[in-house]
């Protein structure tokens, strides 16, 4: 018996929706009920722009790619309109919709998967605060680079003395601090 074409579809959806939670580290959910075309448009191109899948399906079809993967505490997420956005940086897509989803109140952000970790909306907002990758790359080389200006500026110190031919060493604070007691305390008669 051969299978109908609407049978076929829905498999190669689901395969798809398989992939694309598989591939991905962050996948949110959220519930688009109420945008405008203007506002669907807008937030698609926004993503588009940032390297971010959306794609509008079917709960059932996200339901059944979900539990084939063994996921299953999206399940309780899945009523309403549905669509996900999935990308490599979770911070990226959360910050994204979350920023999207303040300014249009009509989007509603329900859950996600972070790591394979199951998110919820309060969870995805705070993430949404984090700084972004860039940034957060940024910050350590600045940080590795202090550090090493540090150690030429000390390397370059020692250089110095050794030219001069002052000592690299000085005096430890104990005998310093001993050989001024000594000079300080009279004579004994």
């Amino acid at each position: 018996m051969t299978k109908k074409p609407q049978m076929i579809q829905k498999e190669e959806q689901v395969t798809q929706l398989e992939a694309w939670l598989k591939e991905n580290t962050a996948v949110v959910l959220a519930d688009y009920r109420g945008l405008t075309v203007a506002e669907d448009t807008a937030l698609r191109s926004e993503l588009r722009k940032n390297d971010i899948g959306y794609h509008v399906a079917k709960n059932t079809l996200i339901k059944r790619a979900a539990n084939n993967l063994e996921i299953t505490a999206l399940d309780e997420y899945l009523n309403g309109p549905t669509a996900l956005a999935y990308a490599a940086d979770p911070v990226a897509v959360t910050k994204i919709l979350s920023k999207f989803a303040e300014e249009h109140k009509a989007l509603e952000l329900k859950a996600g998967l972070v790591d394979g970790k199951f998110v919820d909306a309060e969870e995805i907002k705070a993430l949404a605060k984090m700084p972004s990758r860039e940034v957060l790359l940024g910050r350590f080389m600045g940080s590795i680079q202090s550090s090493l200006y540090g150690f030429v500026r000390a390397v370059d110190a020692i250089r110095e003395k050794k030219e001069n031919g002052e000592p690299l060493v000085a005096a430890a604070p104990a005998e310093a601090n001993a050989a001024e007691v000594n000079a300080e305390a009279p004579a004994a008669e």
